[in-house]
């Protein structure tokens, strides 16, 4: 539980938001204007299961539509209310703009404990709580598009995109309704890792600049730096399972909801997460430490913290007691403001949510372009790529027997140059560039302006820019 003086999310995102505005010199009224939450629908439905009625309620805020469509995600949990749904689609808003996706920011949420219920009783209430928000054209192609969230995934989306297009028979764009689809449904590759993926290459842009690591007293690449990571869900899980496989980091605590792992030696993350899938928590892995109090791990001595599931787990409480120099908010709002500032007195840098955990989003609008122009990305220029690059290499074979010589090129680096770019390396290329382009745009302000001290606040500064141009190139 957080402190009773602790602001909410939604005022947590709102202070955060003043902070930057206080530092823009924007038209009267403008501000003001794009902090509040333009509409938040309510709806309250009957579905029948196991011989009874049973009613549920769902909401679905938009809080900017400076571009339409808007985008935000569906969780399903039973701490779903408006407040909260209202400060995420404000986040969804400022996270866009920041990385130049063309949406407006929208939230939904189902107020559900998924796993008190059947797939089959899950098929039906997701079809209604989409029917609902269908027929007002809070689903929809061009105007509003969700994507999975805490609590939903793949089935949930092609369940949504299902509905649509059985209500909107002849809207042939009716797959980019939603986004986050199973591949054969629309999806796209790359997208289920999209956010953890996303993760690691904002710390590998953030490893790039010497200037900015010794800003988190920290020196050196992410090879061997320890992290602790919170939440081995969906984006938690592919953070940690890249940052160990493919950078060199050593994860040395993992916290879930039965407690939490430790080990200095390094926690093997596949094998923990196959273990949480077939026993339901952590608790009873054999090869390291187990903490009941979870919690208590996020004060771990470590060089990298990585909240990856709920908001607020940083908090007044413990603000004090962290000792990770570097913070990557890979969850929504996991610090809260009042947090946020004592961190940041004490020297703690941290990547910002809107920023971090932008890559879902990123590749959501991959997914929404692909399903708007009906073709898979590499379809056309895949075997054209290979056929330059083999003719290169036949170029360079032919040049060498020319001069007599007996050049060679290994196996593996002929079979990785002649292959073409498909899906997922396009997907993984455009969201690497993403990242990187974004990151940069926050460096440089935070690097440059005295009175910007921390990431967060860079951040609002570029995208609050970028909403405010929006808002006035429309005459508003």
């Amino acid at each position: 539980m957080s402190p009773k003086n602790e602001p909410s999310f939604r005022e947590s995102v709102d202070l955060m938001f003043n902070r930057a505005v206080q530092l823009m010199d924007l038209p009267p009224g403008l501000g003001q204007q794009m902090r509040l939450c333009n509409a938040t629908y309510t709806v309250r439905f009957g579905v029948r299961l196991r011989g009874e009625m049973q009613t549920f309620t769902g909401y679905r805020a938009v809080h900017s539509d400076h571009i339409e469509p808007v985008k935000g995600g569906i969780r399903y949990s039973e701490a779903v209310n408006q407040d909260e749904v209202e400060a995420l689609a404000a986040l969804m808003t400022y996270k866009c703009a920041l990385v130049d996706a063309p949406y407006g920011g929208s939230k939904g949420g189902l107020c559900i404990n998924p796993r008190e219920y059947e797939e089959h009783e899950l098929e039906i209430i997701t079809r209604r709580f989409a029917y609902e928000l269908i027929k007002r054209d809070l689903i929809n192609p061009s105007q509003n598009v969700p994507a999975p969230d805490m609590g939903t995934g793949e089935r949930e989306m092609a369940w949504i995109a299902d509905q649509y297009a059985r209500m909107n028979t002849t809207d042939i764009n009716a797959r980019a309704c939603v986004t986050g689809k199973p591949l054969i449904g629309g999806g796209i590759a790359g997208r289920v890792e999209a956010t953890g993926r996303g993760v690691q290459y904002a710390l590998q842009e953030f490893f790039r600049e010497a200037k900015d690591v010794s800003k988190a007293q920290l020196s050196g690449t992410l090879d061997g730096k320890r992290i602790v990571v919170q939440g081995l869900g969906n984006v938690g899980f592919h953070a940690a399972k890249f940052l160990q496989q493919e950078d060199g980091a050593r994860i040395i605590g993992i916290i879930e909801r039965d407690g939490a792992l430790v080990s200095e030696n390094g926690l093997d993350v596949e094998t923990i997460h196959n273990w949480i899938a077939k026993n339901g928590g952590v608790s009873g892995f054999p090869d390291a430490t187990f903490v009941a109090d979870g919690a208590k791990v996020l004060e771990q001595d470590c060089d990298i913290l990585v909240p990856a599931a709920l908001e607020g787990v940083i908090n007044l409480e413990n603000a004090k007691k962290i000792k990770a120099p570097l913070i990557i908010e890979a969850a929504n709002g996991p610090v809260t403001a009042g947090a946020d500032d004592i961190l940041r007195k004490n020297g703690c840098v941290i990547i910002p949510d809107m920023y971090a955990n932008a890559g879902g989003v990123t590749v959501s609008y991959f997914e929404w372009v692909k399903n708007l122009s009906h073709i898979r990305f590499g379809r056309m220029q895949r075997r054209q790529e290979e056929a330059r690059h083999e003719m290169v290499l036949r170029e360079f074979e032919n040049l060498s027997k020319a001069m007599g010589e007996t050049w060679s090129l290994s196996p593996s680096f002929k079979k990785q140059y002649l292959r073409g770019a498909g899906e997922l390396e396009l997907v993984r290329s455009g969201l690497d560039d993403t990242m990187r382009s974004s990151f940069q745009s926050m460096r440089e302000i935070w690097h440059e302006r005295k009175d910007v001290t921390d990431l967060r606040t860079a951040a609002y500064l570029v995208s609050i820019g970028k909403v405010a141009a929006s808002y006035q190139t429309k005459g508003l």
